[in-house]
């Protein structure tokens, strides 16, 4: 992998991992379409470890929520009363919305590993994001906000998140549209899901590091990584900024538009 394809796959993840159009997608797609190939034991941990560089984004952009949540937890746990302010009880919440895909990363690790590897069936599994999108705009009510959330909601988000394992599948596509099944409004269904890919991102990335450590000639790889890490982090803060400003007002329609578009596109590529 080149630093150019590195910064290129950068930009990439940066501006789809928030939007619901699944970065795994096209970290396998895109490559595939420009026909790059990339040395095997590569592949996985670069795709993991790129999205710290959008958990920092998001992690720069949220730092007033997240100081904020941090200190209503300890504060709860010191005075014995967990879930008595706002703060606390979101932390809660983004805490149990976290365990399905942590427990499921680690069970189905293998098999997610394989998918990374098939054009074919991440460009299915895009059809799977462009399905929610479509249902969750149908089914859910947009009546509640983020502060009316309760602990059904985060698990069912939770488990929606578990999808999005799979290249294909988007993280915030997913989890946004169980939110919307609960009935929250855009905005705060997009807002929970940038909060709660925190622990996720860095569960993933954590797990990944024994895979990078297996990388032949590690020390070249690595600033290889890092231009794709900071293209990443770049893009992928202001690529949050523009969604949560564009949920207010839009529907998320045209981003299952173009999720079957793009997995048509690539089923055709690959077998043409």
């Amino acid at each position: 992998m080149s630093f150019f394809q590195s910064i290129v796959l950068g930009i990439v993840q940066g501006l789809t991992e928030f939007l619901p159009i699944s970065s795994s997608a096209h970290l396998v797609l895109v490559p595939s379409l420009l026909g790059w190939s990339f040395p095997e034991e590569q592949v996985f941990p670069f795709g993991v470890l790129v999205q710290l560089g959008t958990l920092l984004a998001v992690i720069v952009y949220f730092r007033k929520d997240l100081f904020k949540i941090v200190r209503d937890v300890l504060t709860g746990l010191k005075d014995r009363k967990p879930f008595a302010s706002e703060g606390a009880r979101l932390g809660w919440l983004l805490v149990l919305a976290s365990i399905p895909a942590v427990l499921a990363g680690l069970l189905i690790k293998d098999a997610v590993e394989s998918v990374f590897q098939s054009p074919v069936a991440t460009s299915l599994f895009l059809f799977v994001t462009a399905s929610m999108l479509v249902a969750a705009e149908r089914i859910g009510k947009r009546s509640r906000g983020m502060s009316e959330m309760n602990m059904k909601d985060a698990l069912v988000i939770g488990l929606f998140q578990v999808l999005a394992l799979f290249p294909g599948v988007s993280r915030s596509g997913s989890t946004i549209a169980g939110g919307m099944t609960r009935d929250l409004e855009r905005p705060a269904a997009g807002r929970f899901s940038f909060l709660m890919s925190i622990p996720v991102m860095l569960g993933a990335g954590l797990v990944s590091i024994t895979d990078l450590l297996e990388v032949p000639d590690l020390s070249g790889f690595l600033p290889v990584l890092a231009a794709g890490f900071i293209a990443a982090a770049v893009v992928g803060f202001f690529s949050i900024h523009w969604l949560l400003r564009y949920l207010v007002r839009h529907p998320l329609t045209v981003f299952s538009v173009y999720c079957v578009a793009f997995g048509i596109l690539n089923l055709i590529v690959a077998y043409v």
